[in-house]
Parts: structure tokens; C-alpha cells; sequence
């Protein structure tokens, strides 16, 4: 099996969640730029918009980058699929519905395929579909996360232990330690997202990165438990009245108060009394807002000495 770095032509083991449609540029080329792999999210945004924004990482880094396309929720998947070919992106992650139709296409023009799961089943699936990587993610993550509700520690083992392709883990994540404890159960990498948030080049609003270096480990909540449609937020007072009221809603009444526009308002208006922010369970871990090469290199040096500790423990 090739290590994660080497399939990805990136130096860090590190790769960052899509974000829908606040997904930064900026945020992406500079993850990719500190030696991780950044990720642009297609979220809802037309097919126009994610092309600026892969624009705009191109003139800021030479170094590869990833487009997130979530089958389900993109309303363009085949005009998306157009675009990340034309544009000659060297990885594209899938997420949020079935990628089999996708992958060899992609591969046909050389493209890596990442391939979200959240469970041994699909995980076996979309290795048999070609996926290159899998993402195996918990439901500790932030923002949309399936209704099965596993573990990224109960997860991650099943998985790697059922697939031939590397396995990176998301989800409760955000530090070396983190990071070592994914490796020591089989996993490749990681993959972040909420810690992403708290850094200086994401352009999100203060108020966003306040609630996460704020928040502790009750700080996240859980809404659309009873239409199918799970997702992780931190608690703000518009999620608590969508949890309040969606015993009530229709799906589509559901949806309609959790769409990216609601996102974007708590996002990056920092509007919480009409808007909320999407968070995992590991804002109880973040307490600071460092630069993203200044994170990710913390990461690494924290990820060697829990080793290191791990081993002199074991074996003194």
C-alpha cells in the first residue's frame, strides 16, 4: 500500500473537510501551502463560483489541492464532474452519495478520488468502485453526518481491517495527539474540518471562532435526528430553536432552515439568532487561533512526542 503522502504528492498526512459553500480559497491554497492537502466544497454554489474559486487557489499555490463534490447536495454533479476535468484538478473527494458513475471517468484523466464513508459497507463499495482513499468519518465531525451514528474510534479498525486502500480518519480530531491515536488504530491520516476554522487565514467571522475556542465538550448538538438527515452544530440559539421545532417540520421545512443560506448567515455574518454554524465534538480541545503552517507543524511535532511517549511507556 503507498503511504497517504505519497498517493496525494503532499507532505503532511493532513487533509481539510469540504465546507459547502463557505469554503475559502484562501483557506485552501494555504493548508495546501503548509504542506497538507486543502479542500474547496462545492456545497450548493453553481459551478461558476467553485470555478473562481479553484482560480483563485491556482494563482495563490502550485501545490495540489482537492475539490469536494457531495453527490446529494451539488444541484450540478455532472457540470462539476465537466469542471474539475477542464481544470485538471489532481484530487477530487466524493462525498454524500453514491461516486461509482464518477470514478473511472476521473480517472481516466488522472485524477486521485477520495471517497467519504461512514461505514464497512460502503467503505467496500466504494473500494470496489476504484476509490483511491477512503475518508472514514464519525459522527463526532461537523456539519452533515450520516444517520448510522458510528464512532471514528469504532470506525476507523473495522474499516482498515476490511479495505486494501488507505483509510483516513475524521471526525473528533484536531491536534497531534488526535492524529497519533488515528494512526495507532490503522488509519493513514486525518481529516479536519472545525480546526481549520479556528486559524488566522479562514474568513470566518470572529464570532464563529469565538463559540469554538470558547466551547467545551457539550458545546455541539445533533438536529434532523427525526427526518434521516443528521448534523452536528454548535449550540447558538437559532439551532436550538430548529431542535425545538423539527419534531413538528416536514423534511423539506427541516432542510429549508438548515440550507447553506442559514449556514452563511451564522457563518460568516456571525448572525446567530437566524443562522447557525456547523461544529464537531473537538471544539472542547481548541483554544487558540494560529496560523495554519503554524498549526499544522504543532501538529506534526505533537504527533512524534505522543508517539515517542506511547513507546517509552510500553517498553521502559
Amino acid at each position: 500500500m503507498k503511504y497517504l503522502t505519497t498517493l496525494l504528492n503532499i507532505q503532511y498526512p493532513i487533509i481539510q473537510g469540504g465546507m459547502g459553500n463557505i469554503s475559502s480559497a484562501q483557506l485552501t491554497a494555504a493548508i495546501s501551502e503548509a504542506g497538507g492537502l486543502g479542500t474547496i466544497g462545492c456545497g450548493t454554489s453553481s459551478v461558476e463560483e467553485v470555478a473562481e474559486k479553484i482560480k483563485t487557489v491556482k494563482k495563490i499555490t502550485t501545490k495540489p489541492f482537492a475539490v469536494n463534490i457531495p453527490l446529494t447536495v451539488t444541484e450540478d454533479v455532472i457540470g462539476m464532474m465537466k469542471l474539475v476535468i477542464k481544470e485538471k484538478v489532481p484530487i477530487v473527494s466524493l462525498s454524500a452519495g453514491n461516486p461509482a458513475p464518477y470514478i473511472a471517468k476521473l480517472h481516466e484523466v488522472g485524477i486521485k478520488v477520495i471517497v467519504v464513508v461512514a461505514s464497512v459497507k460502503h467503505a467496500m463499495k466504494a473500494e470496489r468502485a476504484g476509490a483511491d482513499i477512503l475518508v472514514a468519518e464519525g459522527f463526532e465531525a461537523a456539519g452533515i453526518n450520516s444517520s448510522l451514528e458510528l464512532t471514528t474510534f469504532t470506525l476507523i479498525p473495522q474499516i482498515v481491517k476490511a479495505v486494501n486502500v488507505p483509510v483516513v480518519a475524521a471526525g473528533g480530531i484536531g491536534d497531534g495527539s488526535g492524529l497519533a491515536a488515528a494512526m495507532m488504530l490503522g488509519a493513514s491520516g486525518c481529516q479536519m474540518g472545525t480546526r481549520f476554522i479556528a486559524t488566522e487565514e479562514a474568513p470566518f467571522h470572529e464570532n464563529y471562532k469565538k463559540k469554538i475556542i470558547q466551547g467545551d465538550d457539550l458545546s455541539t448538538m445533533i438536529l434532523g435526528r427525526p427526518h434521516g438527515k443528521v448534523r452536528r452544530v454548535i449550540t447558538v440559539p437559532y439551532a436550538q430553536t430548529v431542535l425545538a421545532e423539527q419534531e413538528n417540520d416536514s423534511v423539506e421545512q427541516y432542510l429549508a432552515k438548515t440550507s447553506e443560506t442559514q449556514h452563511v448567515l451564522g457563518a460568516i455574518e456571525g448572525d446567530f439568532e437566524n443562522g447557525f454554524i456547523n461544529g464537531g465534538q473537538v471544539v472542547g480541545l481548541i483554544d487558540r487561533i494560529p496560523t495554519v503552517k503554524v498549526l499544522i507543524e504543532q501538529m506534526m511535532k505533537d504527533l512524534e512526542a505522543q508517539v515517542s511517549k506511547t513507546h517509552q511507556q510500553l517498553f521502559k
